[in-house]
C-alpha cells in the first residue's frame, strides 16, 4: 500500500498505478469541482495540492504561496505530469478557496490522514490496529475553540471549533461558530456515535454542562471537564470533597509535572478520586 503524498505515474503516461489511489492528490480528486467547465485550466486537486505544498514550506499568505509556486513552476509541472509550465494566478486560488465545499474537504483530508497514520503503524497487518496500544493512540480527543484573529482583517473574526486526536495530531473535524450561536450549540450535532464510542474527550469549562455529559455517556464515551465559576455549586462540592480527611483518601492518586518554555515555568498538579461524587452526571 502506498501512502505517499504524491501520485505515481506509470510507464504508459499519466495513468496512476493502483497503489497511488491512496495518495493525497488522488484523494482530493474525489472533491466535486464547483467551477464551470468553461475557462477552467487547472483541476481542483492540483490547485489544492499546490497550496498545501506552499503552506508546508512556510508561506502564510495567499500572495506568498502564489509566488512560491510560480518560482517552482517547472519542477512542480514535471512532478505532477503537466504539459503547461505556467502556474495559476492568485485570483484562481482565491476563487477556488471561496467556492470549495469546506465540509467535504475536511472529511476527505481527515479520512486520508487517518488511513496514512494507520498504515504507518500496521503495515500490511490490519490486525495490529486492534492492539491495546493502537486503541490507546486514538482514545484521547481534544475539543477546543479558537478565534482566528491573525488570519483575518474583518471586524468580527471567525471563531473555529476543532476536534483532534492528541496522540496522532490528526484533526477529525472543525467548524465555524456562527454569530448567533456559541460553542455549546455548535458542538452538539457533531458528537456522533462513530466519533465518541470508546474515547475520552477533554473540553474546557464552557462545556461543563449536564446535557453535554449525558450525551457523551449515552454515546459510549468518557469525558474530562473543568469546573470553574460557570458552575459554582459543582466547584464548591468538589472543593469540599478534596478537603475531606477521611481514610478513603488513601485510594486517591496524584501527579505533578514541571515544564519550562516560552519564557515561563509551569507547575501542574492533579489529584484524582475514584468517588462518584467527583463526577458530573
Amino acid at each position: 500500500m502506498d501512502y505517499t503524498t504524491w501520485s505515481i505515474a506509470s510507464d504508459a503516461g499519466l495513468v496512476p498505478e493502483p497503489g497511488a489511489m491512496t495518495s493525497l492528490y488522488e484523494a482530493l480528486q474525489k472533491l466535486p469541482d464547483p467551477r464551470r467547465r468553461q475557462g477552467k485550466r487547472y483541476e481542483l486537486a492540483l490547485i489544492l495540492c499546490l497550496l498545501i505544498l506552499a503552506k508546508l514550506a512556510g508561506q502564510t499568505s495567499l500572495s506568498g504561496a502564489t509566488e512560491w509556486i510560480r518560482h517552482r513552476a517547472v519542477a512542480l509541472a514535471e512532478r505532477f505530469g503537466l504539459c503547461r509550465k505556467s502556474m495559476p494566478c492568485q485570483m484562481t486560488y482565491c476563487n477556488v478557496l471561496a467556492r470549495v465545499d469546506g465540509k467535504h474537504l475536511d472529511e476527505i483530508l481527515s479520512a486520508f490522514f487517518v488511513r496514512w497514520e494507520a498504515q504507518s503503524r500496521c503495515g500490511d497487518e490490519p490486525s495490529r490496529l486492534q492492539t491495546p496500544q493502537g486503541q490507546a493512540d486514538h482514545a484521547h480527543l481534544a475539543i477546543d475553540g479558537k478565534t482566528l484573529r491573525a488570519t483575518c482583517s474583518q471586524p468580527h473574526p471567525v471563531h473555529q471549533l476543532s476536534c483532534y486526536e492528541v496522540a496522532t495530531g490528526i484533526v477529525l473535524w472543525h467548524c465555524n461558530v456562527q454569530e448567533k450561536e456559541n460553542e455549546i450549540s455548535a458542538l452538539k450535532p457533531l458528537l456522533t456515535p462513530h466519533l465518541i464510542k470508546g474515547r475520552i474527550l477533554t473540553l474546557d469549562a464552557m462545556h461543563t454542562q449536564r446535557a453535554v455529559c449525558a450525551q457523551v455517556q449515552r454515546l459510549g464515551g468518557k469525558y474530562v471537564l473543568l469546573a470553574k465559576d460557570n458552575q459554582p455549586t459543582l466547584r464548591e462540592d468538589i472543593a469540599d470533597l478534596l478537603e475531606d480527611r477521611t481514610p478513603d483518601r488513601r485510594r486517591w492518586r496524584q501527579a505533578e509535572t514541571w515544564d519550562k518554555g516560552h519564557g515561563r515555568l509551569e507547575h501542574r498538579q492533579i489529584l484524582c478520586s475514584p468517588d462518584r461524587e467527583c463526577q458530573v452526571c
